[in-house]
């Protein structure tokens, strides 16, 4: 059986991804499978893209529609943010942190492990494992806990306290390399292994994108990854193990920020807790509405109030609305669903170039102005950079067709001989394993909607293209005509 490691690149941009700042990653891709349309989930946001990865579902389905959601199990009336305490305080109160089973449950019932080291917040590891406190098999190991809990004081006994947060998180990653070979791939052997490197997004968030600091941390998180590569040559592993390289997001700069909030309440609408109410979610360049009894004119009116806005940029309705004039459904892009938004926004973007050269400036709902934020729809943010390379995937070539995050678990566990299980919103990736079918659904379309409100109209475009249940966003654009 061979074993995968899927080494993810934290809001890696694929204009970083050159000889002199990645060269081991350089020279990986040259010789992979490279994805030429491989895309994020919306909000393109880190959990929530991690928890897609996992479960091979999108949003609507695994249940976690932001980095800030309102989940009913957790608060009526707060957004949650996707954390390690607000999660526990979640499975305390007999609430789930996602709707469906993730790779490592999937993989323990075959008595197979999967164990992830992450660097990032204690929410993107926690979704990575979130019952491992009672599982028999697998584990998920962060720098301020693991699960099972046991296993962090082992972990601190043999390799030493991780060291603290810095900017960039060099010395972080490299005892995640240190952990990772040592430990989890010598002595555990797992069946799938997640390394989940913070840079260069934890430096893009700090200071502005393509700066030197960025630089030093991609040129780090890609030392990191070429000591992963020597060793799985250097203990004849390479023959037998697939490394899948891909990352969250994308990112833009921050051109102004938006307090959405604040901006609902002065205008009149309903605040959380009243009739109809709206509690807003911020998702960086993304903001998620919930409405008080979902209560259908609130949300009209919502709308036509948004897509007036100049920092509106595409807008979407749950499909338990009927028709909301101007907006496109939530299930459109697989964020429709049982804790899914009444609306959502993505926040408009424009094509400015930072003074490091950096494409893209975007409005937020939080994040400090002239650094890196994402969450949007914007080009820049909807993308990744992702390679399989090994035994069961095609060596040297592109693959054309669109993929996603959601297609990553059934192709895994595609090549462990395990069937994907029904619930999986996302499909196996045949064309790029070795052994597949090398046909391709290449069917992309186009959605628009349109409204017409005091001072002009409102309109927007969705490019998408089908999966399993859901659809891949390929490209948005929303824009308000005066007149």
């Amino acid at each position: 059986m061979t074993r995968t490691v899927v080494f993810v690149f934290d809001g890696l941009q694929a204009e970083l991804v050159t000889p002199e700042l990645m060269p081991n990653l350089s020279l990986f891709a040259a010789t992979g499978a490279r994805f030429q349309s491989h895309q994020p989930v919306f909000p393109t946001v880190t959990r929530v893209n991690a928890a897609s990865i996992v479960t091979g579902c999108f949003p609507g389905t695994h249940g976690l529609a932001g980095n800030m959601s309102l989940v009913p199990e957790w608060s009526l009336t707060e957004p949650m943010n996707a954390m390690k305490p607000e999660f526990q305080e979640l499975l305390a109160s007999g609430g789930r942190v996602l709707l469906v089973p993730t790779l490592a449950e999937l993989l323990a019932a075959h008595e197979l492990e999967y164990i992830a080291v992450g660097i990032g917040t204690t929410g993107q590891s926690f979704v990575h494992h979130p019952n491992g406190e009672d599982a028999e098999f697998g584990a998920s190991i962060h720098p301020q806990y693991a699960l099972p809990g046991p296993l962090f004081r082992h972990l601190v006994a043999r390799f030493g306290a991780w060291p603290d947060h810095a900017l960039p998180d060099v010395a972080r990653i490299e005892q995640m390399i240190d952990i990772t070979t040592q430990y989890v791939l010598a002595e555990r052997d797992p069946a799938v292994t997640l390394i989940w490197s913070s840079e260069p997004d934890n430096s893009q968030h700090g200071s502005p994108l393509n700066s030197p600091t960025v630089h030093q941390a991609v040129h780090a998180a890609d030392a990191g990854f070429g000591r992963l590569l020597a060793w799985l040559e250097e203990n004849d592993r390479a023959s037998d193990t697939n490394v899948i390289v891909t990352c969250d997001h994308g990112h833009t700069t921050v051109s102004a920020v938006i307090p959405v909030a604040e901006l609902l309440a002065e205008v009149g609408f309903p605040r959380p807790g009243e009739p109809g109410g709206i509690v807003v979610a911020n998702n960086g360049g993304a903001a998620l509405f919930y409405i008080q009894g979902h209560d259908a004119e609130i949300a009209d009116r919502l709308a036509e109030w948004l897509v007036a806005q100049p920092w509106a940029g595409p807008l979407l309705a749950a499909d338990r609305f009927d028709r909301i004039r101007g907006t496109l459904p939530t299930s459109l892009v697989g964020l429709d669903g049982p804790r899914g938004p009444d609306l959502a926004l993505s926040f408009a973007w424009n094509e400015r170039v930072n003074e490091h050269g950096a494409v893209g400036h975007s409005f937020v709902a939080g994040g400090p102005i002239g650094q890196g934020q994402h969450g949007s729809m914007s080009p820049q943010e909807l993308r990744t950079f992702t390679v399989a390379r090994g035994p069961d995937f095609k060596a040297n070539v592109s693959i054309p067709s669109v993929t996603g995050h959601p297609d990553l678990a059934p192709t895994i566990l595609r090549t462990l001989g395990i069937t994907p299980p029904p619930h999986m919103d996302g499909r196996v990736i045949e064309e790029a394993l070795a052994d597949g079918d090398p046909t391709s659904d290449m069917t992309t379309s186009d959605r628009v909607a349109s409204r017409t409100v005091t001072g002009g109209t409102y309109m927007q475009r969705l490019t998408v293209a089908p999966a399993t249940r859901g659809s891949h966003l390929l490209w948005a654009d929303a824009r308000f005509v005066r007149g």
